[in-house]
C-alpha cells in the first residue's frame, strides 16, 4: 500500500502549526455585533482571530484566503500585512509561456508547476538526482541520496567539472553538440507525459538549442525528429525547471527506455544539472481561474490601481488560456484534456487480483483541493470556479470602462457583456450535464466514457448554490436532501447524519472505496468518516453551506446553522482547542500536518478562516468593488441590527451598521479618496450609488435622517 499523502497528509513543509485554544482578539480586530446574540458573535470573532494569519503562495487558496483576510483592519493602518503579502503573491505568480498559472505549493516530484504528487516513483517512473539540496520531500519519502558518478551514463562533447552537493552535476561543454544520455530503464509513457529537468547555466549563448530525445523499448537508434525543445534557464545563472511535453508527439506510446539531453551551439558553456525525472502531469485546471478570482478580490478590496495596471494583462491571459485549453467556448464547461485527467478511477476492483484490485498507474490524477478524487474529464467543480471567474472579471472589465481615469491598459480586454453571456451558457450547460434528477443533486464530474460520478459531493452542491450556478429549483432540491426532507437511495449517510460532525455537513454522503487516484490504494482500510474525502468534513467549507442557506431558506435558517457552529466552537475552546477536543475517543480524527484523518480544521486547512465571513458577506451583504462597496443586508428576524467594525475598504476603515430601515457608515480612518456605496431600496432611491468623500470620525446614514 502506498503511503497516504496529498492535501490529506503532506504538509510538514508548507503550513502553520496546529492551533491551540485562541487567545482573546486584539481590541482593534473587527467585531460582529447583533443585539441578543453577543455570545455567538464573540465565538465567531474568536474563530476569525484564530485563523486570521493563514497565508500561502499556493494558488489553490487564491479564492479563499484573500476573501477572508483582506478586509479586516487588524491595526490602525488597516489590513496591511495581508494586503502587502497578497499583492506580492499575485504580481509574482509564475505563469508559463503557454499561459498556465503555476500551483506553487512546494517542491514536488512531478510537474514542477503542478501538485507535488503523484510522484514519479508512485507512477512507476524513474528519476536521477545529482543533488538533494532542498529536496525534503524526496529525502523524507524515499531516503534518496545524490549521485556522485556517471556510471551507466553516456557523456559526449562535454567534461565533468564536479559533483556539487548544492547544484548537482557540473559540466563544461567542449563541442558544438553535447549530449548526456541516461542509463537504460523501463517506464510506461502514459505515466510519464513530461520529462522534468532542473538545470542552469551562467553563460548559455542566445542561439544555443537545448532539447530532449527519447527512445522506446526495442529501439536501438535515436529517431530523427524526436527532439523536443526545452525551456532555457534564467540568464542570471540560477537553476530552473524545464517540463518537457514529450507526450505531444503521437509516437510517444509504449515503454520508455532511454532519455538523452542534447544541446547545440553551446561550446564553452558551463552547465549544471540537478535532476532528471519522469513526471506525471499534476497540473490543476483551477489555477488560472483561481488566480483571476484572487487578483480581482485583491483589487476590489484595495482599489490598488497600480496593481491592476501591472497585473491585468496577466489576469486576462490566464482566463484566455483556461477558455482555450479546456474548450470552454465550445463545450461551455471545463473539459480537461491532460494525460491522467480523464475522470476515470485509478483503482480497478478485481477479486482475482492481489488485494482484490489492480492499480491503474497514471490514471485518476487529482484536479483540485480534493486531490485524491479523480475530478477530471468534464469537471463539475472546475466549471463552478470558472463560472465565478467569468462573472468577477466581467464586473472588473465594466469597472475599468467606467473609470477611464484609472488608465488601465485596454490591450487584451474582454467585453463584460461577452463574459456574462458565456457565463450564462456555462450555467445552462452545467445544469444539463451534472444534474442528476433521480438523486436531486449535482454529480462531481463526467468521465471520458460519459459516466457521471456521484458520491453525494456536498461541497460541489453547496458551492454550486453559493456561486449561483445552480437554479433556484435545483438549490431547493439540494437542501431538501441535506436537511433530510428526502433521502437518496444508496447513500451511506442520510437525514440528520449528514450533519453528524456538527460544525458542518459531511463532504460526501456515500461510501467510496473504488474511485480514487491510484496512490490512495486502500481506501477501505480507513473507516467511513475517517478520511476528509469520504464521509469526513472540512470546517472552512461550512461557509458555503451558510451562504447557500441564506439564498435558499433565508437569514433565519442560515443563522441557525451558523449559530450552531459558534456553539460547537465554544465547546471546543472550553476544552483547549481542536487538538485537545478531538483527542477524546468517539469525536472523530483530525487531519493535518501528517496523518490522514476525517476532520480538517488546522494546519493545512487554512480555509477555516472562511466560516465567520458569512457575517460580513452574508448577513451584512457586503460586496467590494474597486471604488467602494455594495451593501445588501439580510438580517434574521430576531435581530434589530447588525454591526461589523474594522472594514478596510480601499483607503478607508469603516464600521457599518444596518437596521431594518437604515445603513450607517462610520469612518474610522480615510485617505480622503471618494467612496461609492451601492445600496438597495429602501436605503437608496432606485439603487443609485451614493458617492461620499469620507471624513475621519464622520457617520453617514442612508437614507438621511431627515428624509
Amino acid at each position: 500500500m502506498n503511503r497516504p499523502i496529498g492535501l490529506l497528509a503532506l504538509f510538514p513543509i508548507l503550513v502553520a502549526p496546529a492551533l491551540a485554544r485562541a487567545e482573546a482578539p486584539s481590541d482593534v480586530f473587527p467585531k460582529f455585533e447583533a443585539p441578543g446574540e453577543e455570545a455567538a458573535m464573540e465565538r465567531l470573532r474568536e474563530l476569525f482571530w484564530l485563523h486570521r494569519d493563514g497565508r500561502t503562495h499556493c494558488t489553490l487558496w487564491d479564492a479563499w484566503l484573500p476573501h477572508g483576510t483582506l478586509w479586516a483592519a487588524t491595526e490602525p493602518a488597516g489590513a496591511v500585512r495581508a494586503r502587502e503579502y497578497y499583492r506580492g503573491v499575485f504580481l509574482s505568480r509564475r505563469i508559463d509561456d503557454e499561459g498556465y498559472v503555476a500551483m506553487q505549493q512546494h517542491r514536488g516530484l512531478a510537474h514542477s508547476d503542478g501538485w507535488p504528487f503523484p510522484t514519479f516513483r508512485q507512477a512507476g517512473g524513474t528519476g536521477w538526482y545529482f543533488s538533494v539540496a532542498h529536496e525534503n520531500y524526496l529525502v523524507d519519502l524515499y531516503k534518496t541520496k545524490a549521485l556522485t558518478s556517471l556510471d551507466g551514463w553516456e557523456l559526449q562533447g562535454a567534461t565533468v567539472e564536479a559533483f556539487d552537493p548544492k547544484i548537482g552535476l557540473k559540466l563544461r561543454v567542449d563541442a558544438d553538440e553535447a549530449t548526456l544520455t541516461t542509463p537504460a530503464f523501463a517506464c510506461k509513457t502514459f505515466v510519464a507525459p513530461y520529462i522534468r529537468l532542473e538545470w542552469g547555466s551562467t553563460d548559455l549563448p542566445a542561439d544555443a538549442k537545448p532539447a530532449l530525445d527519447w527512445r522506446l523499448d526495442g529501439e536501438v537508434d535515436w529517431k530523427p525528429g524526436r527532439a523536443v525543445a526545452m525551456a532555457r534557464p534564467p540568464a542570471d545563472g540560477a537553476q530552473a525547471f524545464a517540463n518537457v511535453p514529450v507526450h505531444r508527439d503521437p509516437a510517444y506510446d509504449g515503454t520508455l527506455a532511454r532519455l538523452r539531453f542534447r544541446i547545440d551551439g553551446a561550446k564553452g558553456t558551463s552547465l549544471s544539472l540537478k535532476s532528471i525525472i519522469t513526471a506525471t502531469d499534476t497540473r490543476h485546471p483551477i489555477t488560472n481561474v483561481n488566480f483571476v478570482r484572487g487578483s480581482t478580490e485583491y483589487f476590489n478590496w484595495t482599489g490598488d490601481v497600480p496593481f491592476l495596471k501591472a497585473n491585468v494583462a496577466r489576469m486576462r491571459g490566464a482566463l484566455r488560456y483556461a477558455l482555450k485549453e479546456f474548450g470552454v467556448e465550445d463545450h461551455h464547461l471545463v473539459r480537461v484534456p491532460w494525460v491522467g485527467h480523464s475522470g476515470k478511477t485509478g483503482l480497478k476492483l478485481d477479486p482475482k487480483a492481489p488485494g482484490g484490485k489492480t492499480l491503474l498507474h497514471g490514471e485518476g490524477v487529482g484536479n483540485n483541493y480534493w486531490d485524491l478524487l479523480p475530478f477530471g474529464g468534464d469537471d463539475g467543480l472546475a466549471t463552478i470556479y470558472l463560472y465565478d471567474a467569468l462573472n468577477l472579471l466581467a464586473d472588473l472589465e465594466a469597472a475599468i470602462v467606467a473609470h477611464p481615469e484609472w488608465e488601465v491598459p485596454a490591450e487584451g480586454a474582454f467585453r463584460a457583456e461577452s463574459l456574462r453571456a458565456l457565463a450564462g451558457s456555462v450555467k445552462a450547460t452545467f445544469g444539463a450535464t451534472f444534474w442528476r434528477p433521480e438523486a436531486g443533486r449535482f454529480a462531481g464530474w463526467r468521465d471520458r466514457d460519459g459516466k457521471l460520478v456521484d458520491y453525494g459531493f456536498v461541497f460541489v452542491n453547496t458551492e454550486a448554490v453559493a456561486y449561483g450556478i445552480a437554479t433556484d429549483g435545483q438549490a431547493k432540491t439540494i437542501y431538501d436532501w441535506l436537511d433530510g426532507r428526502r433521502v437518496v437511495e444508496g447513500d451511506t449517510s442520510q437525514g440528520a447524519d449528514i450533519y453528524h460532525w456538527r460544525f458542518g455537513p459531511r463532504s460526501t454522503t456515500r461510501r467510496n472505496v473504488e474511485t480514487y487516484c491510484w496512490v490512495w490504494s486502500a481506501p477501505e482500510s480507513i473507516p467511513w468518516g475517517g478520511q476528509v474525502q469520504d464521509g469526513g468534513s472540512v470546517l472552512g467549507f461550512t461557509y458555503f453551506d451558510v451562504m447557500s442557506r441564506l439564498k435558499v431558506h433565508g437569514p433565519d435558517d442560515a443563522w441557525a446553522r451558523l449559530r450552531a457552529v459558534a456553539e460547537w466552537f465554544g465547546e471546543v475552546q472550553a476544552e483547549g482547542g481542536y487538538r485537545a477536543y478531538y483527542a477524546k475517543p468517539g469525536r472523530g480524527t483530525l487531519q493535518g500536518g501528517g496523518p490522514a484523518g476525517g476532520l480538517g480544521m488546522d494546519h493545512e486547512f487554512m480555509e477555516s478562516v472562511l466560516v465567520p465571513q458569512a457575517v460580513l458577506y452574508g448577513f451584512l451583504g457586503v460586496r467590494p468593488r474597486g471604488d467602494g462597496l455594495k451593501i445588501d443586508p439580510r438580517l434574521p428576524s430576531a435581530w434589530p441590527s447588525l454591526t461589523v467594525t474594522g472594514i478596510h475598504a480601499q483607503g478607508h476603515v469603516l464600521d457599518v451598521k444596518v437596521t431594518r430601515d437604515a445603513v450607517e457608515v462610520r469612518v474610522r480612518a480615510t485617505d480622503g479618496s471618494p467612496l461609492f456605496l451601492e445600496l438597495p431600496a429602501p436605503f437608496a432611491p432606485e439603487d443609485a450609488p451614493a458617492r461620499i468623500i469620507p471624513k475621519a470620525g464622520a457617520t453617514y446614514r442612508f437614507p438621511p435622517a431627515n428624509q
